[in-house]
């Protein structure tokens, strides 16, 4: 599995955030992947799963398929979050 964590930088939001990837890190030992949604990545990923609110961070199986999603602010807590992680 993995987990994907969708947001603009230069947003209210984006301090929010990179603080959170930061502390997610210190706790779990593990990295988040980050997608920004202006990107041509990013706007393939958005339209895949329909993505309207940001930030978005997705759990995801290895297939792609949607296992957990959490939209907008706040943001889940790292425990919620590190048991999609491998």
């Amino acid at each position: 599995m993995k987990v994907v964590v969708v947001f603009k930088d230069r947003t209210d939001y984006a301090r929010q955030v990179t603080d959170y990837i930061a502390d997610f890190k210190r706790q779990t030992g593990h990295d988040l992947e980050t997608l920004d949604p202006e990107s041509p990545a990013g706007i393939d990923f958005t339209r895949t799963y329909d993505l309207m609110i940001l930030p978005a961070i997705l759990a995801l199986s290895d297939d792609g398929m949607l296992q957990n999603s959490w939209l907008g602010l706040p943001l889940p807590t790292i425990s919620e979050v590190s048991y999609y992680v491998q």
